[in-house]
């Protein structure tokens, strides 16, 4: 993904590492025993399960405080005005980790956490995530739903794992979920973005917006079956910049979450960060 980036020289790039986030910030989101557990030490060849998908080796905790200090930190800069957006290229992902559960390779929410960090720290409002990994972000729904004041879209296979995600998943009126057949492709992709999820997201009118940017629904991913194009990553993210340039300043943040053909990742996020940059998509 980093070499595909470099070799696509996109205009304006600039790489940042990514700093480590203040454990106390997670408490925005997971509670203390969560995090505590999480974050307790681990010998060299050890190995903690926990549950049937994930595993943590001695490096994941950091890993995991990077990517959720990652997000907060490109929220520092957009709201600093240093850059326009940003793309946090992170793993472990975070929109399965419920506020009690780490779960689905997910050990930290990092979206939740930074639209959380964004409202105490920034005072803004209404914060939006919006997600089209392949797979339902349950712990994002679950941060969000009874909470008026976020918004939460998704797009995803159904049925799939985690088996959340039915349309009629509507929390206080802001989760908005558009389960998709395998196999629906791109037209059915474009056309539930159109017509369901980004007409949601303008009446919402957030004050930033946060990405969920997971590339597993691509037709060469492994994991699924929706079998999009790489082509519709640069699209969606063209969208979504109009609308936070039309609503909130352009003010946006992506994480990564799922994507595991290497290739197809590579290609996906290319689409997705040259958008973000301004380049038309094609």
């Amino acid at each position: 993904m980093l070499d595909g980036l470099e070799q696509a020289g996109i205009a304006g790039l600039e790489p940042r590492d990514a700093p480590g986030i203040d454990p106390a910030l997670l408490e925005l989101v997971h509670p203390s025993t969560l995090v505590d557990h999480v974050l307790a030490p681990m010998g060299d060849d050890e190995r903690r399960w926990i549950d049937g998908d994930t595993v943590m080796s001695a490096g994941s905790a950091e890993a995991a405080l990077r990517a959720a200090g990652a997000v907060c930190d490109a929220i520092d800069s957009v709201m600093a005005g240093d850059v326009d957006n940003a793309f946090c290229a992170v793993r472990p992902p975070g929109h399965h980790a419920e506020p009690g559960r780490a779960m689905g390779f997910c050990l930290f929410n990092n979206v939740a956490v930074g639209a959380l960090y964004a409202r105490e720290t920034y005072g803004l409002g209404r914060i939006a995530v919006v997600d089209f990994d392949v797979h339902h972000g349950n712990g994002t729904q679950a941060a969000f739903e009874s909470d008026g004041d976020l918004f939460y879209a998704s797009t995803h296979q159904w049925p799939l794992y985690p088996g959340t995600g039915a349309a009629g998943e509507t929390g206080v009126g802001n989760i908005c979920n558009v389960p998709l057949a395998p196999g629906s492709g791109s037209r059915a992709f474009r056309r539930a973005m159109s017509e369901t999820v980004l007409p949601a997201l303008e009446a919402f009118r957030p004050d930033m917006i946060l990405l969920s940017a997971g590339f597993d629904a691509h037709n060469d991913d492994p994991l699924a079956g929706l079998e999009f194009r790489t082509e519709d990553y640069g699209w969606v993210t063209a969208q979504l910049v109009r609308i936070a340039e039309g609503l909130c300043g352009g003010r946006m943040v992506s994480a990564l979450e799922g994507g595991y053909d290497l290739q197809a990742l590579a290609d996906s996020v290319v689409a997705h960060v040259g958008a973000l940059a301004g380049a038309d998509p094609a």
